[in-house]
């Protein structure tokens, strides 16, 4: 394929995966339970956090969390006090344990009370064609309060090359609006333009066989690679694409 065909042919594949079905398999669709714009940026922050292995665990963890915390994420993060930390110590998927989500909850208070909110943290440090400077910025933020060394795992930094997969994620179900249904558009400080693709095994596997890619490591650097093929195609809202890699690598098995 030239590029004019392949532009063609990934759009048509974004179209047929960015729609309410999308939602059905996919972890997005414990942010959808809730209307309320803190509700639904907490859980989605804290379901990304967990989003990698099976995505059926993924869901059914996503959803216990939600109970844990009264399905009222907001009023139970600005609410939260030590002795509510108790009803986490069952908690795990993979190796997020209790431990970690303590601090979690913790951190997102700290944020809101302290910081303005998850979009100001973000769009603070955003620059003008890139988040993944204030994905770094934000890692600090949230750690800023005493911590066991062992949950910064959790919030990964692009500035040491990482993909940062699950950040971007999340920053790509609250940036994007594009009435489709599935991403939310709720934080308009930021542009869907400066957004990058959560590359994933799905989406890299993909984009390598399309040769949008060439480096064999889903890292920070292939992530540079594959934001500049995919702002080529759409410099507006490049991360459409992520509903074409991915649904062809997840569902089409391309």
């Amino acid at each position: 394929m030239n590029k004019s065909e392949l532009k063609s042919f990934l759009d048509e594949k974004a179209s047929f995966y960015n729609n309410p079905n999308f939602i059905e398999t996919d972890p997005i669709q414990i942010p959808h339970i809730f209307s309320v714009k803190e509700d639904i940026e907490i859980s989605g922050f804290l379901v990304a956090t967990i989003a990698w292995g099976n995505r059926k665990s993924i869901i059914n963890n996503g959803n216990k969390l939600m109970e844990l915390m009264g399905n009222s994420p907001y009023d139970f993060v600005m609410n939260f006090s030590e002795k509510d930390s108790k009803q986490f110590l069952n908690f795990v998927h993979r190796t997020f344990n209790s431990d970690d989500l303590n601090y979690f909850i913790k951190s997102l208070q700290n944020i809101y009370k302290n910081h303005g909110g998850l979009e100001k943290v973000f769009d603070q440090y955003s620059e003008s064609n890139s988040m993944q400077p204030a994905i770094h910025y934000f890692k600090k933020t949230f750690f800023e309060l005493p911590h066991l060394p062992r949950t910064q795992k959790h919030v990964s930094d692009p500035l040491k090359n990482s993909a940062a997969k699950r950040i971007n994620m999340f920053l790509r179900w609250m940036v994007r609006n594009d009435n489709a249904g599935v991403d939310f558009g709720i934080w308009k400080s930021i542009s869907p333009s400066k957004l990058s693709c959560p590359l994933d095994v799905h989406s890299g596997n993909v984009a390598r066989k399309l040769k949008l890619l060439k480096r064999k490591q889903n890292d920070g650097k292939a992530l540079v690679v594959l934001d500049e093929s995919l702002r080529e195609m759409d410099s507006d809202d490049p991360v459409k694409y992520d509903f074409a890699l991915f649904g062809l690598g997840a569902f089409e098995r391309f």
